[in-house]
C-alpha cells in the first residue's frame, strides 16, 4: 500500500488543481492535456486501483465510460459514480483507487462516465453526459430500484443535478444518491467560503471562481443545474449528503440540504469534524476517510434490495435436486 501523508497529499492536490486551472485560463505554463495527465497520474500514483476488481472500457450511448467490476458482483446491482474535478479534469483511470474501493465493499459493478470536460465542452455537457450514461445503463437491463448514483465535488453536484435533468426527462429514479462535498453553489455565497477559506487544504474560493468562469461558458451561476441549491429536487430519491467541516463548500452543501428538505427528498447530512475536501479518498489511510466510505456504502446497501434476499430468490428460481423420504 501507498504511504500517505495527509498534509502533503491536500498540498500537491492543490498544486495540481490549480495547475489545471491555470491550463484551461491559457495563463500557465503547462497545456491543458499535460496538466490534466498530471492530475490522473498523481490520482493514480496515490490510490492505486485494489485487486480483486476489473475495468473495462465501455461505450454508453456515445459517452466513454469504464465499468469496475468487483469478482463478487451482486447480480444486477449497479452503481454510477460521477468523479470530481471541477468539470476541468479527471477520469475514470484516476478514480480506480476509491472507485474500486466502493465497487468492493458494495459489491456492485460501477459505471464511470469520463464525461466532456471544459474548456472544449462547457456547461450543461456534463449533465447531459451524465444523464445519457444513466439512461443507457437502463436500456441495458438494469433495474432503477438497483442503481445508487454517487460523485464528489464537481461530480457530487451532479448526483443531484444530473437527477434533476434526468427527472424532467421522464426517467425512472435510482435507489438513492450520494453526494459528497459537493460544489453545490457556484455563487460561492456560502459563509465558509469566507470563513474557511485559508483553512481548507485543497481548495478555495478564488479558485472555484476560476474554474466556474470556465466551465459555465457564460451560463449564470445560479443555473439550477449548475447549482443544485437552486433547483426544484421534488421527486429525487433519498440522498446522502457528506462534507468536511473543513471545507469552504460546506455551507453550499448545507444549503442543498436544507432545499431538498423543503422539496420533501429523503435526505440525510453528514458534516465530518476536522475533513477537508473528499476526505473518502484516503480510506485505509485516515480512520475518518474508512468511516465515510463505510457509512456510504451502508446508505446504498440500505436502500438497495438485499443481497441475500436476491441470491435466496434465484436459488428458488433453479431447479431443485429431487428428495426422498424414509
Amino acid at each position: 500500500m501507498v504511504s500517505i501523508d495527509v498534509p502533503v497529499f491536500y498540498q500537491e492536490w492543490a498544486t495540481r488543481s490549480g495547475g489545471v486551472i491555470d491550463a484551461a485560463a491559457g495563463v500557465g505554463p503547462d497545456t491543458l492535456e499535460d496538466a490534466r495527465l498530471a492530475y490522473r497520474t498523481f490520482f493514480q500514483d496515490s490510490f492505486p486501483a485494489p485487486d480483486g476488481v476489473t475495468f473495462d472500457s465501455v461505450d454508453a450511448d456515445g459517452v466513454a465510460a469504464e465499468c469496475a467490476t468487483p469478482a463478487d458482483a451482486v447480480p444486477g446491482r449497479h452503481l454510477v459514480y460521477l468523479h470530481g474535478g471541477a468539470y476541468l479534469a479527471g477520469d475514470p483511470q484516476g478514480y480506480r483507487g476509491l472507485v474500486g474501493d466502493l465497487a468492493r465493499r458494495l459489491r456492485a459493478r460501477v459505471l464511470v462516465p469520463h464525461y466532456r470536460l471544459a474548456p472544449e465542452a462547457v456547461f450543461p455537457a456534463p449533465i447531459e453526459d451524465a444523464v445519457t450514461a444513466y439512461r443507457w445503463l437502463l436500456e441495458e437491463g438494469a433495474e432503477p430500484h438497483n442503481v445508487v448514483l454517487a460523485g464528489d465535488s464537481a461530480g457530487g453536484a451532479m448526483a443531484v443535478s444530473a437527477l434533476v435533468a434526468a427527472r424532467d426527462q421522464g426517467l425512472p429514479m435510482p435507489a438513492a444518491s450520494i453526494a459528497i462535498s459537493p460544489w453545490a453553489n457556484l455563487e460561492h455565497t456560502g459563509a465558509t467560503m469566507f470563513t474557511l477559506d485559508g483553512v481548507d487544504p485543497s481548495v478555495n474560493r478564488s479558485g472555484l471562481s476560476r474554474a466556474a468562469d470556465i466551465v459555465l461558458g457564460g451560463a449564470p451561476r445560479n443555473n439550477p443545474l449548475a447549482s443544485p441549491v437552486f433547483a426544484d429536487t421534488r421527486g429525487l430519491p433519498p440522498v446522502l449528503i457528506q462534507t468536511g467541516a473543513h471545507e469552504v463548500m460546506l455551507s453550499d452543501a448545507v444549503r442543498l440540504a436544507a432545499k431538498l428538505a423543503e422539496d420533501s427528498v429523503p435526505l440525510r447530512l453528514d458534516v465530518a469534524p476536522g475533513m477537508g475536501h473528499v476526505w473518502h479518498l484516503l480510506a485505509a489511510h485516515l480512520p475518518a476517510a474508512d468511516k465515510a466510505v463505510a457509512d456510504a456504502v451502508a446508505f446504498a446497501e440500505e436502500h438497495l434490495p438485499a443481497a441475500v434476499a436476491e441470491e435466496i430468490v434465484e436459488g428458488l428460481a433453479r431447479p431443485q435436486p429431487s428428495r426422498l423420504s424414509i
